[in-house]
């Protein structure tokens, strides 16, 4: 239930039953293909997709696909295929080279100034281009008994001032487990930002609960949000009225987008997703190249494609709503920007 309370639509305690829409999750490929009235023939290479990286999806999502349509943008992101499992496929299993990354389990210092957390291995949805869909997440999980080696590490580099929490999806831990994680690195005294790697506002809309804004409220961490939306219709009312209560929190938020074949690769979606986002109160941060990840060399646009949409879109948009085309390398220390030489 969505209450409204001065200029702010304001979600109630009532509402947190996120963790039910969660399990409720889609998982089957024939569950998929009947409730999207989608052709049979798409059953067998789904099922045999799915045994190598699971199927995901929450029914908030999946209203917003077309159904009958096999080529919905938002449904290509969730839906297993046989190309994913092309024999010449360009793809690695640590693309970006997290495991060589990793001084702890499941904590991540790849630049200056900052490291990651990967706090969980549960999505929402699983989308089929995940540069982590092969990350020994069992193994490498920094909030079990590695939690103290992970602090220590944190405490004893002092260069460290911001950490970013991602997964899988950091929001898809409980308020309770998130706030105490949270608490716990705000001991730390020279972390000062906390930054959240998401995609469950935009999936899961009803995670933003009354208990998830207060304790971003009052968190003394300057707090970054970045969302991941690579289309515009990803973006629908319900997406709208959930986020309207950041936009009240001092609160930066932002989107990373995957450069995508045939989902978000022409002028006009690039266009509109960042007016989009612009309405929701969401800055264009990075749209990446995609990462060679095993499985997904179906969805690659060339770099030389990808700079041509870059420079048609800046001369579609100001500035502030152009994202930075980037990519990253393992070993690298940023990521590097795409740029016509």
């Amino acid at each position: 239930m969505i209450t409204k309370t001065g200029s702010s639509l304001q979600r109630s305690s009532s509402s947190d039953n996120w963790q039910t829409e969660l399990a409720n999750a889609i998982r089957e490929p024939e569950a998929l293909l009947e409730a999207l009235d989608l052709p049979v023939s798409l059953l067998g290479p789904a099922r045999q997709a799915a045994t190598r990286f699971p199927l995901r999806v929450t029914q908030s999502y999946l209203s917003r696909i077309e159904p009958g349509n096999p080529n919905d943008p938002l449904l290509r992101q969730i839906l297993p295929i046989a190309d994913e499992l092309d024999a010449k496929d360009w793809g690695q299993l640590d693309p970006v080279g997290d495991h060589q990354a990793m001084p702890s389990p499941g904590l991540l210092h790849k630049y200056q100034g900052r490291a990651l957390l990967v706090s969980t291995a549960a999505c929402a949805i699983h989308c089929r281009y995940c540069f982590r869909q092969h990350f020994p997440y069992q193994q490498a999980n920094p909030l079990g008994t590695q939690w103290p080696a992970t602090l220590a590490y944190l405490k004893q580099h002092p260069d460290i001032s911001e950490v970013i929490l991602s997964g899988g999806d950091p929001l898809s831990l409980g308020d309770e487990k998130l706030a105490k994680l949270v608490t716990q690195l705000e001991t730390i005294e020279h972390i000062k930002t906390l930054r959240l790697h998401s995609r469950l506002p935009v999936v899961l809309p009803s995670r933003i609960t009354s208990n998830l804004i207060n304790w971003l409220r009052n968190s003394r961490f300057q707090m970054v949000l970045v969302l991941h939306i690579n289309h515009p219709n990803e973006i629908n009312q319900e997406v709208m009225e959930a986020l309207e209560p950041l936009r009240d929190l001092p609160l930066t938020l932002l989107n990373q987008a995957v450069l995508l074949k045939g989902i978000n690769d022409q002028l006009e979606t690039q266009v509109e997703l960042s007016q989009r986002l612009f309405q929701a109160g969401i800055l264009p941060y990075y749209l990446h190249q995609l990462d060679p990840v095993s499985g997904a060399a179906h969805f690659a646009v060339s770099v030389q494609n990808g700079l041509s949409l870059m420079s048609e879109l800046q001369n579609h948009l100001p500035g502030y709503l152009v994202p930075n085309y980037v990519q990253e390398i393992a070993g690298s220390a940023s990521k590097i920007p795409l740029t016509q030489p």
